[in-house]
């Protein structure tokens, strides 16, 4: 069991350390809100890799055969809510709402609940993340015969080292967060974010 939760461990940095939208995405709302909105985000991306790899664990090579031929509208799919998402980051760093400083909720991902609950809907549009995890459990062979507590334990260490990962770039965004405090610094933050975010959805429509 030992040796599932390490396999898991590696997995879940594997998956997690290369920066992509969804990094860039949690460490712009930690700069732009807080640690809080942040730290939601980073846990909702590390719930979706948990369930995937739960998801390839339990189901192998049967949910990739599954995934693959839905992998194209998926990855559609997450292009369009990424570019939304950079639009929308953009609208609002151009045109500050009154209040907007001190309103520690707001509209879009800019709270705790909806920075969870979007991050997950977006990280689970990915359906390279299951292969990934599915292509690593059927190279250890435990697909014939699952078991429960090795599974168990390789999707805890996937869920740990996917959480402590993106909590570093949450925190990371903070950091950038209090540097820029002023509102030339936020905005430049949102732009930069937006921007980069909008690249990796055309990165992510041209990925085969």
């Amino acid at each position: 069991m030992t040796g599932a939760f390490l396999a898991g461990l590696i997995a879940g940095y594997g998956v997690a350390i290369p920066v992509g939208a969804i990094a860039v995405l949690i460490l712009g709302l930690s700069a732009r809100t807080s640690f809080r909105v942040g730290a939601a985000a980073a846990l909702g991306v590390a719930t979706a890799d948990g369930l995937y790899a739960a998801v390839a664990a339990l189901g192998g090579a049967a949910l990739a055969a599954v995934i693959a031929p839905v992998a194209g509208p998926m990855r559609l799919v997450a292009a369009v809510v990424l570019l939304a998402i950079a639009a929308h980051t953009a609208w609002r760093a151009l045109r500050p709402r009154p209040g907007a400083a001190t309103n520690g909720g707001g509209r879009g991902l800019e709270s705790p609940a909806r920075a969870f609950s979007g991050v997950l809907a977006l990280t689970l549009l990915n359906p390279a993340t299951v292969v990934y995890f599915a292509a690593l459990v059927l190279g250890r062979g435990d697909t014939a015969d699952p078991d429960a507590w090795a599974a168990g334990a390789f999707v805890a260490g996937a869920f740990i080292a996917s959480a402590s990962w993106q909590l570093l770039i949450a925190g990371g965004g903070t950091l950038v967060g209090r540097v820029l405090t002023g509102a030339r610094g936020r905005l430049l933050t949102a732009l930069a974010s937006s921007a980069i975010i909008a690249a990796l959805a055309v990165a992510t429509l041209l990925a085969r």
